[in-house]
């Protein structure tokens, strides 16, 4: 799958919403603050994380019969979302890509993740996460090169209130997901550490 116009959601979850009209708690204004002095995660070899992982580069997901699982060509590790029937855990390890569970409601996917660290970052702005923060995506597939994607955040330590933002997914037929070691092509780190 590909992005179509997603580029602003990647940069900042709040796009285009005025500073009053942002949901933000003090601390996580305070987060935002010490963030802009460091460069994005990405910059710094880390992972994108949910949901910018799925507004950056291209994926693919490959559906077994009991779980998805999500390879994204921009370094972010593979992501499972099972589909077995299981719960959310009550208190899941925190991890990058957090913990997913899914189930088809007809002709939508819907996951609900939880269990995210606290270093992962929802944007490349830096807008924070606290370990409580749930995730739910819904993935529509509206026609064979198409997908409808709504994804609704919800974290009360940070967020005033639930927000949602909506994308499409274009497929991108015969494609592979590419190779990419942040190793090799990282240069940024060096102008990074000198501000």
């Amino acid at each position: 799958m590909d992005f179509n116009d997603v580029t602003k959601d990647a940069s900042n979850v709040f796009w285009g919403l005025k500073p009053e009209e942002q949901p933000l708690r003090p601390e996580a204004v305070a987060i935002l603050k010490q963030r802009a002095k460091l460069g994005t995660p990405y910059s710094r070899c880390l992972p994108n994380g949910i949901p910018a992982g799925i507004f950056v580069l291209a994926f693919k997901m490959i559906q077994a019969p009991q779980e998805i699982v999500i390879l994204f060509e921009g370094g972010d590790p593979p992501r499972q979302i099972h589909t077995d029937g299981r719960s959310l855990p009550k208190d899941p390890e925190p991890s990058w890509m957090g913990y997913s569970v899914g189930k088809w409601e007809r002709d939508t996917l819907a996951v609900e993740t939880m269990g995210f660290t606290e270093q992962s970052w929802l944007d490349g702005s830096g807008h924070p996460r606290s370990e409580s923060m749930h995730i739910a995506e819904r993935y529509r597939r509206r026609d064979f090169g198409h997908i409808d994607l709504e994804v609704t955040l919800e974290d009360p330590i940070y967020y005033t209130r639930p927000f949602t933002l909506k994308t499409q997914l274009n497929l991108i037929p015969d494609s592979d997901v590419l190779e990419f070691v942040c190793g090799e092509n990282e240069k940024d780190r060096a102008h990074v550490e000198k501000r």
